[in-house]
């Protein structure tokens, strides 16, 4: 049976067949499993994330190697590709061959922004988390791989508490993540004020 039928929210990047075989936990199935185990393993990742928190340096995280990193640590125990580019073209993201450009450009651009002060410190982080959904570098688990690098951005390097992003689940169809949506889809038009006043809501 596997994960056959998954059902997917608006937003919500489907996976290839072959992406699907992945899976190392053969007993979920469903929806609500794979959201289960999935978050136990996103906590190990945040756990990890505070444990190591004072030791990350700009230098560390505007890496090629620390986002593959986060990502394996969030889904490496779920996914047998979790921490790899995807290998195939989803209905968002750069081409699966730009992706290793467009992301060390983004991460030049952010250390950029970091050293010329260009935005403010939330926007910086917020611009950053927008961007990376925009490559979409990961197969799954974009979304929730942005908010945790862009909550390390802005702890991390500027010392500021980590975003809320709503204090509520941002996963399923509620209307928290519609609000979520909207104010991406106005991240996408250049305007990151919505973005940014929802992740401090």
């Amino acid at each position: 049976m596997g994960l056959a039928n998954l059902k997917y929210e608006e937003g919500q990047t489907p996976l290839d067949p072959d992406e699907k075989e992945g899976l190392l936990i053969p007993a979920v199935t469903t929806r609500d499993e794979l959201d289960e185990v999935e978050q136990r393993n996103i906590e190990e990742a945040i756990r990890w994330t505070i444990d190591r928190r004072k030791r990350f340096t700009i230098d560390e995280v505007l890496t090629e190697q620390f986002v593959t990193e986060l990502h394996k640590r969030m889904y490496g125990e779920v996914w047998e590709w979790a921490g790899s580019f995807r290998k195939s073209n989803k209905n968002i993201g750069v081409d699966k061959h730009q992706i290793g450009i467009e992301l060390r450009a983004l991460l030049d651009d952010c250390r950029f922004w970091i050293e010329n002060k260009t935005f403010s410190e939330d926007e910086i982080a917020i611009r950053f988390k927008h961007r990376i959904v925009v490559i979409h570098c990961f197969p799954n688990g974009n979304g929730r791989h942005s908010r945790l690098i862009g909550d390390i951005l802005v702890e991390k390097i500027f010392g500021k508490s980590v975003f809320s992003w709503g204090s509520q689940d941002l996963i399923r169809k509620n209307a928290f993540r519609s609000t979520y949506l909207m104010a991406l889809r106005e991240a996408d038009y250049g305007n990151f004020e919505p973005l940014i006043k929802f992740a401090r809501s």
